[in-house]
């Protein structure tokens, strides 16, 4: 019996315990998977566990808007068709794929997410330090 559920196992490929950076995010995803697993099956994964879990920057679940690095095996994206046991290595950064508009005639080209200003922090600080709270 332990013999069948060792050819059983064996039939399925080796599990690897991967670990998901998500740029921005507070820490990494970690979840098991098996080495014949598809690149695109692993953001999936990834972006539902780090929905689950309720983490920010909210990502969205469409895994097309994002790409899978190695930051170990060089500064090329992975290939979706690719499968996670192939590279090697098990600790992967997962970013959004830069989107821009397309140019319409006269108008710039300008990227669809743009991010505020963080210029004015000192004028908020000093504003929230301002906020005093009297007690009677």
């Amino acid at each position: 019996m332990l013999l069948q559920k060792k050819k059983n196992q064996a039939a399925k490929g080796n599990r690897l315990l991967i670990s998901i950076t998500v740029l921005g995010s507070a820490g990494p995803i970690r979840f098991v998977v098996n080495e014949d697993e598809l690149v695109a099956a692993v953001i999936d994964t990834a972006l539902k566990s780090y929905a689950r879990e309720g983490r920010l920057p909210v990502l969205g679940s469409d895994l097309n808007n994002f790409v899978l690095y190695c930051p170990s095996a060089g500064t090329e994206a992975l290939s979706s068709w690719e499968t996670i046991g192939s590279i090697g290595v098990r600790n992967f950064m997962l970013c959004k794929k830069p989107q821009t508009e397309k140019p319409n005639g006269d108008e710039k080209q300008t990227p669809l997410t743009t991010r505020k200003s963080s210029g004015n922090w000192k004028a908020w600080f000093n504003k929230s330090l301002s906020l005093k709270i009297y007690s009677h």
